[in-house]
């Protein structure tokens, strides 16, 4: 589909529809480390309405003690970007969701008040843990996520370098049940070479359904800008599976 763009110069035509939806971003403003201002908040909004994205699923940190965030802080914020849109005339769908941590907390969601979690597309409910340690919680909060009908994605799995030296506990998240979104920074070496190397050999074992941008600032997007004009970007994306326009 795209193989014209490689007969041409180093720099491609910045195109994303093929992607279709982002299905993780910190664009809700003032609510974790992600967009500050309503302003900025549109700013990214119309470019990503340029870049060829029809839909845009925000998911706003939920980190008990950090982004003490719930439906009740983010919903209302979410509503204020809708108008926002509508009054700027940008038709980017936008749709909310959360990246949560998994925390005690998440586990006590997930157990007693499952129906308040902030889910996606067919009940997909996206996770993260922390960069420094697996959360002990993670089989836990992967099975009862699918006792309750939930798809758990994991947001990043090439960053946690704990897993870097067993592989095969890779294998294990998407037996129990998982799905991976990896992010479009890592695949440009933003976050250094081992993340970019266990990004490229996660598409190369077949186990990435989703690509995020999981943009937050300024220096995000310009990284993404920057990349996604690389032929580099559109072959590695040819290799994967892409579940995104099914959102």
């Amino acid at each position: 589909m795209f193989d014209f763009l490689f007969n041409s110069s180093k720099s491609v035509e910045r195109d994303l529809s093929f992607i279709g939806v982002d299905m993780h971003s910190h664009l809700l403003p003032g609510l974790d480390d992600g967009a500050v201002t309503l302003e900025e908040s549109l700013h990214y909004f119309k470019l990503m309405k340029k870049w060829g994205y029809r839909k845009c699923i925000v998911t706003p940190h939920i980190f008990q003690g950090v982004y003490n965030n719930s439906p009740e802080t983010i919903l209302p914020v979410f509503k204020s970007i809708q108008a926002a849109l509508v009054n700027a005339g940008c038709d980017i769908q936008v749709e909310v969701a959360a990246e949560y941590m998994v925390d005690e907390s998440f586990i006590d969601t997930v157990l007693n008040q499952p129906k308040h979690l902030l889910s996606f597309g067919n009940k997909f409910v996206l996770i993260e843990m922390p960069f420094a340690a697996a959360s002990p919680y993670i089989e836990t909060a992967i099975f009862n996520l699918v006792l309750n009908g939930f798809t758990p994605i994991i947001a990043h799995p090439e960053r946690y370098s704990y897993y870097f030296q067993q592989p095969q506990y890779y294998h294990r998240l998407i037996e129990m049940g998982c799905l991976f979104q990896i992010n479009m920074l890592s695949l440009s070496g933003y976050y250094g070479k081992s993340v970019k190397k266990m990004a490229i050999n996660l598409i190369d074992q077949q186990l990435v359904s989703f690509i995020g941008t999981d943009m937050h600032h300024l220096s995000h997007c310009e990284a993404i800008k920057a990349f996604t004009k690389t032929k580099e970007f559109y072959k590695l994306s040819k290799r994967i599976d892409l579940k995104n326009n099914t959102l």
